[in-house]
């Protein structure tokens, strides 16, 4: 009886009556349970503010552990030839802040040299696609498109040059418009236009340029309504009647109809829309159901049956950016298992490509020649000249030994590439050069030069990988000799011929988007726009790598959904040299 009287003493205190009987035991009850508040909510505080603090360790550790890999990566390729000390103190500060005074000054002369070509537009051809600088007008060579401003958005925002790319940024707001009655190159169109509007939306996070970008894919699009998924080259704006050009025989071309993926791929990305990807994966699909052994394909393809015409294989005109979209879509797709049929397709045509190379007498010149059916033409365009650039960037993802052979013919063909011009009087290199047993190692063919880009290319990322800084003087010297030949007082020609100096009346638009930009950056560090967060596309429009996770595909499977893009926070790169 005493146990059961002593249990309901102790139930007593959760009575309330019992408290309103006393209220001092209510008052200290009400103080306990304020108190008792105040420190569950302060330790509630403190652990959401050290979870806080732990998320932000766990990125930054995050970012350190990317930017040792990028380290490894660079070492691995080169590593005797990095300038960086064995520190990773030392490389950080020589990567992220030391920047060479020689450097420095050399940058500011390309950006004056991209001030002049850009104020000469501005002032001579605003809107038109392309300046003729020496009858002082604009020229619509893209059917009214404003290539060259819409080419330049990402050169002048990494420059830093504000105040011209917020006019440029209006222009497009208020005057570009795409209801255009005009039979467009769907492959110039979409590395030009729609690449110059992604990567603007990329560095700027500006959606203006991404809703610009949709509105000429979607136009686009119908180029792609194929039998076999290859997509005809040419495609009128306006109404959206797709066609071959007539010299083609009706077959679509290799480089035009293979070299969308870097853009497309993209726009689904960051739309969500997965209509674009689809598209231009379905065409690596198709070549890769009947893929050679040595992954060389002819320019010219049916676009009713998927198959190839007895044509040339070339890594120079209108075969070229095929190769470099196999890799680059690799490298864009963060190199997951997910793209990684684009890797073994590459692999492929490079072995394919090794079978092309070969050295002149007397100087042991490196070339990659051109093939039609088992025939060797001793011919190498200026424009395969992107492809020691291409082995460099590619040479990492093979073991060590295959990784020194790529590297090392990389360079083999960028001395080839920088010979192109050193041998003429001007120092600019001709369109093409045939190669001879006869002593001579070299000759022009083709004489003209028109800006183009691709050395300087191939120049900028062996720098970039290797830190040899011969090949910044390789491009200096380049560049000197276009401010000697081509700069004129309403901005900058090509030449009719190298071997004389006869200047021409154009100033191409990828001398802003390409030349420029890669002289810029081959003397900028290499934090500004670093190769393991971007890839350029085959008009040096940087475009940012985002991981897809999506099923690996391969041959005769359906196209996987890529992730879900997340614009990064991006600061304006041009900065660094315009404190």
């Amino acid at each position: 009886m005493g146990r059961i009287r002593s249990s309901a003493n102790r139930w007593r205190f959760i009575n309330p009556s019992y408290y309103l009987k006393r209220p001092k035991r209510l008052a200290l009850l009400f103080i306990v349970f304020v108190f008792g508040t105040f420190f569950f909510w302060d330790r509630q505080t403190l652990v959401r503010d050290h979870q806080e603090e732990i998320s932000k360790l766990h990125e930054e550790v995050i970012r350190l552990q990317n930017l040792l890999e990028e380290l490894k990566n660079s070492r691995g390729v080169s590593g005797e030839k990095m300038n960086f000390s064995r520190s990773g103190g030392d490389v950080m500060k020589k990567k992220d802040f030391a920047d060479d005074p020689i450097d420095a000054q050399r940058r500011e002369k390309v950006k004056d040299a991209m001030l002049h070509a850009w104020s000469s537009y501005e002032k001579y051809a605003w809107g038109h696609d392309e300046l003729q600088p020496q009858t002082k007008k604009g020229v619509d060579s893209f059917g009214g498109l404003g290539a060259t401003l819409i080419d330049s958005l990402d050169t002048l925002y990494i420059m830093g040059l504000d105040e011209q790319f917020q006019r440029a940024r209006e222009w497009v707001a208020s005057s570009l418009d795409f209801n255009k009655n005009y039979d467009a190159s769907v492959f110039e169109t979409t590395i030009r236009v729609v690449g110059g509007l992604l990567s603007a939306y990329d560095l700027s996070g500006d959606k203006l340029f991404l809703d610009k970008a949709k509105d000429i894919a979607d136009r686009l699009l119908p180029a792609w309504n194929t039998p076999s998924g290859i997509p005809y080259n040419i495609i009128n704006l306006s109404h959206g009647n797709p066609h071959n050009l007539g010299w083609t025989g009706g077959n679509s071309i290799l480089a035009d109809s293979a070299s969308e993926q870097l853009e497309f791929i993209a726009l689904s990305q960051r739309t969500g829309d997965s209509k674009y990807q689809q598209k231009v994966e379905n065409v690596i699909l198709e070549l890769n159901r009947t893929f050679p052994d040595d992954g060389l394909l002819p320019i010219h393809i049916n676009p009713e049956r998927g198959t190839t015409s007895y044509s040339t294989i070339t890594f120079g005109a209108m075969g070229d950016s095929f190769y470099e979209y196999l890799l680059k879509a690799w490298i864009q797709g963060n190199k997951t298992a997910a793209v990684g049929h684009y890797r073994k397709m590459w692999e492929t045509s490079m072995k394919g490509l090794l079978s092309l190379v070969r050295r002149t007498t007397p100087s042991s010149f490196a070339y990659i020649g051109e093939k039609i059916g088992s025939s060797l033409n001793d011919k190498m365009d200026e424009l395969a000249c992107f492809a020691p650039g291409m082995l460099a960037l590619g040479s990492s993802g093979y073991g060590p030994d295959e990784s020194q052979k790529f590297l090392s013919l990389a360079e083999e063909l960028a001395w080839t590439c920088y010979n192109f011009y050193q041998s003429t009087p001007t120092k600019l290199a001709g369109e093409n050069y045939f190669f001879n047993d006869d002593g001579q190692d070299m000759t022009v063919g083709t004489s003209w030069n028109i800006l183009r880009p691709e050395t300087v290319e191939s120049l900028f990322y062996l720098w970039r990988l290797t830190g040899n800084k011969t090949y910044q003087e390789w491009g200096w010297n380049i560049f000197q000799a276009f401010e000697k030949n081509s700069r004129i007082e309403s901005g900058y020609v090509g030449l009719k011929d190298v071997n004389t100096g006869v200047q021409d009346d154009m100033m191409q638009s990828f001398f802003l988007a390409e030349t420029l930009k890669y002289l810029y950056l081959l003397f900028s560090p290499s934090s500004i726009i670093p190769l393991d967060e971007w890839v350029f596309n085959t008009e040096a429009h940087p475009i940012k790598i985002v991981s897809r996770n999506d099923p690996a595909v391969s041959s005769g499977s359906s196209v996987g959904q890529t992730t879900s893009y997340r614009r990064p926070r991006t600061r304006r790169e041009g900065r660094f040299g315009n404190k």
